[in-house]
């Protein structure tokens, strides 16, 4: 329980704080894609690969990872007959064929019903997921982050000794 009280502390800390929107943007859109597609395949090594290598907020994208994940299991029924209707389409048959016998290409699991359907389904709405994600927290850190910090409570907290020996902590040992 308590970790994931930290995760959740983590997640509001990093919506307030200076972080680009985009960069969390892409941290949700690729813990999309990361939740839904199975897990220790060769599409999750490539978009770790995108994670680390362009600005991805890290956090965002293995928290929203670990949340889709669950959801994704209601899902396999739906990710099945997607992809059953995709690896049965009969004019690409060959292509399955010879990317099945390339050297790589098969440990992606494409000829999984389940892996080809949710891969194709995250594929597809990681995008709007991106611009979704990237509204609402703009709409979060306009509405929401500037009543609290206007509100009387925020500012008689922003008063004590106990908010000031906090932000001092925060500033030596914190940081997303």
């Amino acid at each position: 329980m308590t970790l994931l009280l930290k995760q959740i502390f983590q997640l509001f800390k990093l919506l307030n704080s200076d972080t680009g929107t985009n960069q969390i943007a892409a941290g949700i859109a690729a813990g999309f894609i990361l939740g839904m597609t199975p897990a220790f395949s060769l599409q999750t090594i490539l978009v770790l690969f995108i994670i680390f290598f362009f600005r991805v907020q890290i956090g965002a994208a293995f928290m929203f990872a670990a949340f889709f994940k669950f959801s994704a299991f209601l899902l396999d029924p739906l990710f099945d007959s997607v992809g059953q209707s995709i690896l049965r389409i009969s004019s690409m048959q060959e292509l399955y064929k010879t990317l099945y016998n390339m050297p790589i290409v098969p440990f992606t699991r494409f000829n999984n019903s389940i892996v080809m359907g949710s891969g194709i389904v995250a594929i597809i709405l990681s995008p709007v997921i991106f611009i979704l994600a990237k509204f609402l927290i703009q709409k979060y850190r306009l509405s929401v982050v500037e009543k609290f910090k206007s509100s009387k409570f925020f500012k008689a907290l922003k008063a004590t000794g106990f908010y000031k020996w906090y932000v001092k902590y925060d500033d030596l040992y914190g940081g997303v």
